[in-house]
C-alpha cells in the first residue's frame, strides 16, 4: 500500500465504476431508442391527436409523437457521455489529502487505468463527488423520460382511448376481475422516476454540508449511486420490451381526430385570405360556439354558417377541415408534415449509425484494460 491511501483509492474505484456504468447505460438507452425508431417507422402515415393540457389540440402523424420520446433520450445519452468524461480524471496519487510523498508516476497510472487526465488538487481529488452527481442527474432524467413514455402508453392503452394494445408478456391479470390487462411493467417504470430523483436529492443533500477534503459521509454516495443505476438498468429493458410488443390501433387513433381540431387551420385560412388573426380568432370562436350549441363538429356545419362567421370564407373551406391537409401544411423542420417527419426519421437513424456509436464510445472514455 506504499504511496496509497484509502481516500484516493476509493475515489479512483468509484470513478472506474461510474465509467463502466456509463457504457452500460448508453447501451440500454440506445436499445430503447431503436425500438422507438422501429415503431415510428411502422406507424408511417398514421394520424392521431396531439394533446395540450390533456385536451385534443391538433392532428399529428403518430410517428411524430413516437419520435417526441426519442430525442429526449438522445439528450440523455449526451448527459451520460458528459458524466463519463467528468469521471475520467485520475485522483490516485492524492493520498489522504496532501498528495503522495513517494515519487509515483501518476501519468503511468493514468494510462494504465484508462483515465483521460489527472486531478489538479489533492484536497479536491479526495472530496470530489461531482461526477457522481452528474451521473445521477443523467440517470434521473433517463428515468423521468421513461416515466413520461410509460404514462403516455398507459393512458393510450386505457379503454377510454384504445390507441394501443399491450403484449401479454408485460401485463398481468387481476385476482378478481378477469377482463383486466394491467400494464404492470410500465407502471413500475413510471414509479422508478421518483426513486432516481430521490437518490439524486439524497446525494446533493449530503454534499452541500461537507467541509473540504474527505469525510466519512461520502461513503453513503455508493448506496444511492448503485441504487439509481441498478434501478434504471432494470427499467430500460422492461420499457423496451413492453414498447416492442405494443400494437397500435391506427383506426382508433384516426377516429379520435375530429374536424374541430382544425380550428387553427381555419384561422390560418382566413389570415391567408387577408383577415387579421384577431378577426380570424373571433370568427372561428363563433363557429365553435355554434358547434357546441348544436352538438356537432365543424364539418357538420353548413357552408352558410362559415360565410356568416366571416365574409372571406369560400366554398373551399371544407377542404381545410381534412386532417391530412392540416398535417401536410406543417413541413417546417421538426414539424409533423410527412416530409419533415421523414427527415426526422432519417436523422434518428443517423444518430444510431455504427459510426456515430464509435464516436460516442470515444466520448464515453471506454477503457482498454
Amino acid at each position: 500500500h506504499t504511496g496509497r491511501s484509502r481516500n484516493d483509492q476509493v475515489a479512483t474505484a468509484t470513478r472506474l465504476w461510474v465509467m463502466d456504468a456509463c457504457t452500460k447505460l448508453d447501451t440500454a438507452v440506445r436499445s430503447l431508442e431503436q425500438v422507438m425508431l422501429d415503431q415510428a417507422t411502422a406507424l408511417d402515415g398514421a394520424l392521431m391527436p396531439a394533446y395540450t393540457h390533456m385536451q385534443r389540440a391538433q392532428p399529428v402523424l403518430a410517428a411524430h409523437w413516437m419520435l417526441s420520446h426519442f430525442w429526449p433520450l438522445e439528450r440523455d445519452r449526451a448527459r451520460v457521455a458528459a458524466a463519463s468524461r467528468a469521471s475520467a480524471v485520475l485522483p490516485l496519487g492524492a493520498g489522504a489529502i496532501a498528495g503522495c510523498a513517494f515519487p509515483v508516476s501518476r501519468v503511468l497510472l493514468q494510462g494504465s487505468l484508462g483515465f483521460s487526465s489527472l486531478s489538479q488538487n489533492s484536497i479536491d481529488a479526495v472530496g470530489d463527488r461531482d461526477f457522481v452527481a452528474e451521473l445521477l442527474f443523467a440517470v434521473a432524467m433517463i428515468a423521468t423520460h421513461a416515466s413520461r413514455l410509460a404514462e403516455d402508453l398507459i393512458i393510450y392503452g386505457s379503454s377510454e382511448f384504445g390507441f394501443v394494445h399491450f403484449g401479454d408478456a408485460f401485463t398481468t391479470g387481476s385476482s378478481m376481475m378477469p377482463q383486466k390487462r394491467n400494464p404492470d411493467a410500465l407502471e413500475l417504470a413510471r414509479g422508478s422516476g421518483a426513486r432516481a430523483i430521490g437518490d439524486l436529492s439524497t446525494l446533493l443533500s449530503t454534499l452541500k454540508g461537507l467541509p473540504s477534503g474527505y469525510n466519512k459521509d461520502l461513503q453513503d454516495d455508493k448506496r444511492v449511486l448503485f441504487d439509481a443505476v441498478d434501478t434504471v438498468l432494470l427499467v430500460l429493458p422492461a420499457v423496451s420490451g413492453a414498447l416492442q410488443e405494443t400494437r397500435f390501433n391506427q383506426k382508433r387513433m384516426r377516429s379520435a381526430v375530429s374536424s374541430s381540431m382544425m380550428a387553427t387551420d381555419l384561422a390560418d385560412y382566413l389570415v391567408e385570405k387577408g383577415a387579421t388573426f384577431r378577426e380570424a380568432h373571433a370568427a372561428i370562436g363563433a363557429l365553435i360556439r355554434e358547434c357546441e350549441r348544436d352538438g356537432c363538429e365543424l364539418d357538420a356545419l353548413p357552408i352558410s354558417s362559415f360565410k356568416a362567421a366571416h365574409r372571406l370564407f369560400g366554398d373551399d373551406v371544407l377542404d381545410w377541415l381534412e386532417p391530412k391537409m392540416s398535417v401536410a401544411r406543417r413541413e417546417v423542420p421538426g414539424g409533423t408534415g410527412p416530409a419533415a417527419v421523414s427527415a426526422q426519421l432519417q436523422a434518428a437513424r443517423e444518430a444510431l449509425r455504427p459510426e456515430m456509436e464509435i464516436a460516442r464510445g470515444n466520448e464515453l472514455i471506454l477503457r482498454a484494460v
